[in-house]
Formats: structure tokens, C-alpha cells, sequence
């Protein structure tokens, strides 16, 4: 029997989302967290981003964050998880399988696929997505762009506000 309930977020929720996602950075082991209730309220309830929530007993104990992507050459949306979490106590018992079940309905209704990223030494979370049937991308790395660089990159703009 599922003695726990997968809902999308609300924003009296976002206390529950500040705090799953600070318990996932400091397990990712993130060089920072700034996220706060504010930024919660301002992002996760719009058009840019979207989250889940695992209750029991009403109360969260997992969460999943979500946005929309597109795949020009394939022509297909894409659902990326950014974030996907449960509470240790609660691990092992089907909230984390439930909470991406959920996000691949979605995914599928817009008849395209669900893509994540893992760090590389989370064992666990590797052997749990292969399980499922995931395949780790072949031939694609991520690239990120930040702070002094960016702002190089940003001034050297011919369109220039």
C-alpha cells in the first residue's frame, strides 16, 4: 500500500522546499547554497521552473525540480530534473521511483523524455537510475560559464543594450 503522495508544490510549501533542497546541497557537497524562501517564491512557481513534492503523513520528505527543454535535431520536449531528493530515512522505499514515475508521465504526455545529470561519485544513485533503464548520455559533456568569464563574454556583444 502507498502510504505517501506525490503533488506539485505550493508556495505556502516553499519553507519544505528550502529545506529538502539545503539537506540535498549539503549531501551533493555544493562549494555554496544562496537559495532562500525568497528565491523559492520567485522561481519555483512560474513558467521557468516547476517542483514535486513526496509527502507521508503530509509532511515532504522528498522533492523533485523540473523544467522544460527542447531538442532541436530530434524536434522533441524534454523534461530535465534538476533536482531530485528524499530524505534519507525515506530512501529505499519507492518515494524517489515515484516522484521520476511521476515527472515521465509528463514527460511522456508531451511525448518526449526525461533527462538528469548525477554526480559522478554517487554510486547509489547511479545503480538506482540504471535500474530503471537509464543510459548515461554517450559523447556529451557539460560546459558552464560564470562570473569574470561570463561577464567577458557578455561585454564582447555586438547588440549591446
Amino acid at each position: 500500500m502507498r502510504d505517501f503522495v506525490i503533488r506539485t508544490a505550493l508556495p505556502s510549501d516553499a519553507p519544505s522546499i528550502l529545506a529538502l533542497l539545503g539537506e540535498l546541497a549539503a549531501y551533493g557537497k555544493a562549494p555554496e547554497f544562496n537559495l532562500n524562501e525568497a528565491h523559492v517564491l520567485r522561481d519555483m512557481f512560474g513558467a521557468a521552473c516547476h517542483c514535486e513534492l513526496a509527502l507521508r503523513d503530509e509532511e515532504p520528505v522528498g522533492i523533485a525540480t523540473w523544467y522544460w527543454t527542447y531538442k532541436s535535431f530530434r524536434a522533441v520536449r524534454g523534461l530535465f530534473v534538476e533536482d531530485l531528493y528524499v530524505r534519507a530515512a525515506f530512501r529505499g522505499q519507492g518515494l524517489g521511483k515515484a516522484l521520476l514515475a511521476h515527472l515521465a508521465g509528463k514527460a511522456e504526455d508531451a511525448g518526449g523524455f526525461l533527462e538528469w545529470q548525477v554526480l559522478d561519485w554517487n554510486s547509489r544513485a547511479i545503480s538506482f537510475y540504471k535500474m530503471l533503464g537509464a543510459q548515461a548520455v554517450p559523447h556529451w559533456l557539460n560546459y558552464r560559464l560564470e562570473g569574470e568569464p561570463l561577464e567577458r563574454l557578455a561585454q564582447s556583444r555586438t547588440d549591446k543594450r
